[in-house]
């Protein structure tokens, strides 16, 4: 069955194997049959800075209003996004920060501590490099940007998170290990 796809495309820059990635997930989802969005935070403007918290309404600049008509059109969001310095990177960060807002992504409830979940009903993938060994990074670091998104982030929107790929470690990474990465993303967009 066909889908609306969303490949947010988290590293900011364009020549980088996330990019790599993205590409070759969103010629792969198109091939079979979905209809699939490319959202490359890199090219966006605007300010990443939520510069008031919750307290003062911040304008969302263009580029964040048409990403949030892109979330709401997506029945499933791919995040393609390097882990740096344990977490996410500052530009994929700010994006959250600025897009994920209430009345959008969530709405806090009267007396009630959890949230209304407005994004409920997509289901998301997330395909993720790193130069640390995937293992050592489950493992020793526990992975915590792993859980911010799946958990803390998405899940707290009503997104389910599907499947998670990591790849790694890229540093040093031989062209057939990168080829047999994107072999893992073209399957994964395909099913």
């Amino acid at each position: 069955m066909a889908k609306r796809i969303l490949v947010i495309l988290g590293h900011p820059g364009d020549h980088s194997f996330c990019a790599s990635l993205a590409h070759h997930y969103r010629e792969a989802a198109q091939q079979a049959g979905h209809e699939v969005r490319l959202l490359a935070l890199g090219e966006l403007q605007f300010d990443p800075v939520l510069r008031q918290g919750y307290q003062r309404e911040q304008v969302l600049e263009s580029d964040l209003l048409a990403a949030q008509a892109m979330i709401t059109w997506a029945e499933h969001l791919t995040w393609v996004f390097p882990i740096w310095w344990g977490g996410v990177p500052a530009l994929l960060k700010g994006f959250l920060d600025r897009v994920l807002l209430p009345g959008f992504a969530f709405r806090y409830r009267a007396n009630s501590a959890f949230p209304e979940k407005l994004l409920a009903g997509r289901t998301a993938d997330l395909l993720v490099t790193m130069d640390t060994p995937p293992w050592y990074y489950r493992w020793v670091y526990a992975m915590p940007g792993l859980h911010q998104m799946r958990r803390t982030t998405l899940a707290f929107c009503g997104i389910v998170a599907k499947k998670t790929l990591t790849f790694g470690p890229i540093l040093g990474s031989s062209d057939a290990a990168r080829e047999t990465w994107l072999a893992r993303a073209r399957d994964l967009a395909r099913h």
